[in-house]
């Protein structure tokens, strides 16, 4: 499939795959929506289908492939293949969101885990798995998204499903912070293994920072820098009540 990373080279008339990367605090509809302005603008059109393929959470930077007229097409597509990602792990303690939407928690000593404990828990973690969900996800139960009932201090029973995590490796270790890159099929969510990571260890940890790099053979090297795109200091950091996740 072409890719292009410019607004100029869209072409509206057969349809564009635009490879963006998207800033850290935006959601994936804030890009969405930004671009829907610019193309408006530039094309001077009123009306086109556009969508992404495969949400980003805006506590997440990176690869957003966003499909343009008759590409949009290609959207279900897109979003089964595999997705790459690189962030850092950090032990020791926890919170409710498994991020750092909601502040730590739960501290715990960290100084014993050994580069043995992180293979141990990468193994682990590692092939086909039963992942539960973050509350703080946009899982449905009962027509309701799960943050709804999080956020209302509701108690709910989330279910495991099936996700592979193809790969998975640690880049650095200097704790309390543990790098790694993972690749794994649509659906995970990389905040859980963080959550499980720190489980196995038995000292807790959350994800304190994740960058999407792959989906498919599309990579975020070939990505737009939307940063000529932010022009206020509220798209740079907009407050938003609800939030994407990644997928």
């Amino acid at each position: 499939m072409k890719t292009i990373k410019t607004i100029e080279n869209i072409d509206l008339e057969k349809g564009s795959i635009l490879l963006v990367d998207k800033p850290l605090r935006w959601t994936s509809f804030d890009v969405v929506n930004k671009l829907k302005y610019e193309i408006k603008r530039k094309f001077e059109v009123k009306k086109f289908k556009i969508g992404h393929a495969g949400t980003l959470d805006p506590l997440a930077s990176g690869l957003l492939v966003v499909c343009i007229g008759k590409c949009t097409k290609l959207i279900s597509e897109i979003q089964e293949q595999k997705k790459e990602y690189i962030g850092t792990f950090t032990i020791g303690a926890t919170t409710p969101s498994y991020d750092l939407e909601k502040q730590p928690e739960n501290f715990l000593p960290y100084h014993h885990v050994t580069k043995e404990d992180l293979d141990n828990a990468v193994a682990q973690l590692s092939g086909t798995l039963q992942q539960l969900p973050p509350v703080f996800s946009a899982v449905k139960i009962g027509g309701k998204r799960a943050f709804d009932y999080a956020r209302s201090e509701k108690e709910i029973n989330l279910q495991p499903k099936e996700i592979i995590v193809y790969s998975f490796e640690i880049t650095r270790m200097d704790l309390p912070e543990i790098d790694f890159k993972i690749t794994c099929s649509k659906g995970t969510y990389i905040r859980s293994i963080a959550r499980d990571f720190g489980v196995l260890l038995g000292c807790g940890a959350y994800l304190s920072a994740l960058r999407r790099t792959k989906t498919g053979d599309f990579s975020a090297e070939h990505a737009m820098d939307m940063t000529p795109y932010i022009t206020t200091e509220k798209q740079l950091n907009p407050n938003r009540k609800k939030r994407d996740f990644e997928m």
